[in-house]
């Protein structure tokens, strides 16, 4: 894409925002500074991820390439793959769609509700090796890692799980009495986490419901994310917290959970939103918002 302006969807789950390029015609790779130019709240347009939808080289209906704010690629975002999953079956006007990430391929569905959508999110995983950990821990549902004292720690025994990327869970009894913006950083950075961690703050309300803050790895205190809600989810029916289908109520709102028995899927359901279209200027990283599209395409601006 070597076009003066590029057509872009802003989109959002819960809160969670991405700025959406359709690739799969002509590849479309920024620089790290530029990523960043653009996700900047206060002079570009503002994003928690950057979205590019390219095709698939395993045949699915797409590749999902994320980047975080700060320009680092990941490898899973749960509640962009439901906006991503939204277009593509708006698009062909199928009830699925298979998308491919680099956590692997992941299967949206339709609900009944054009905005709402599910996710097949894949099998946990609770090695310590497969998470990963810079060091062994037999049972990582309560690893040894603290905040503060050691006589007297603000936050303690983290479980830990990665769900396509890496989590750790702070089991508290109120979500406002800790400065997760302060620790948030420390965490995410810890030694421990050889590719740094998203950290959340867990509150069990009983045992079909949680409510949580999440610190994203690259990007900072966050409306809602979508795989820390499935890692929230897992951990507590794993430890035996809550059952296995949950809702998960983040600031921007609920996602339902369900970690099915049957195959230890994870199935995440929840909403979506389409925020506006718009085009960005390549020769000075400006944007500006375009009149609607008339089909529901993810390349809306001809």
């Amino acid at each position: 894409m070597n076009a003066r302006s590029i057509p872009f969807l802003k989109m959002n789950g819960l809160g969670n925002d991405f700025v959406v390029w359709d690739a799969r015609d002509e590849p479309l790779r920024l620089p790290v500074e530029t990523i960043r130019t653009i996700g900047d709240r206060a002079t570009g347009i503002g994003f928690d991820q950057m979205i590019t939808v390219e095709t698939s080289p395993a045949g699915a209906d797409a590749f999902m390439r994320i980047h975080n704010r700060d320009g680092s690629e990941v490898d899973a975002c749960g509640n962009a793959t439901r906006c991503v999953g939204r277009l593509l079956m708006e698009e062909s006007g199928r009830d699925s769609a298979t998308i491919e990430t680099n956590a692997g391929l992941l299967i949206a569905t339709a609900t009944g509700d054009p905005t709402r959508v599910s996710v097949d999110m894949g099998v946990p995983k609770f090695a310590w090796n497969e998470i990963p950990l810079a060091e062994e821990f037999h049972d990582t549902r309560a690893i040894e890692l603290q905040v503060g004292p050691i006589d007297a720690p603000v936050l303690h025994t983290p479980s830990v799980v990665n769900v396509g990327n890496p989590h750790a869970v702070f089991w508290v009894a109120d979500l406002d009495a800790y400065d997760l913006e302060g620790v948030g950083p420390l965490l995410e950075n810890h030694p421990i986490f050889p590719e740094r961690a998203n950290i959340s703050l867990a509150h069990v309300l009983s045992d079909d419901a949680i409510e949580i803050r999440v610190w994203e790895r690259g990007v900072g205190l966050t409306q809602a994310c979508g795989t820390a809600a499935c890692a929230v989810a897992v951990a507590a029916a794993h430890d035996r917290r809550t059952g296995r289908s949950v809702t998960v109520h983040l600031p921007g709102g609920p996602l339902h959970i369900e970690w099915r028995a049957s195959d230890d899927h994870i199935i995440m359901t929840g909403a979506t939103e389409i925020e506006y279209e718009g085009a960005l200027e390549m020769s000075d990283l400006s944007h500006r918002r375009t009149a609607p599209g008339d089909r529901p395409h993810l390349e809306v601006v001809s």
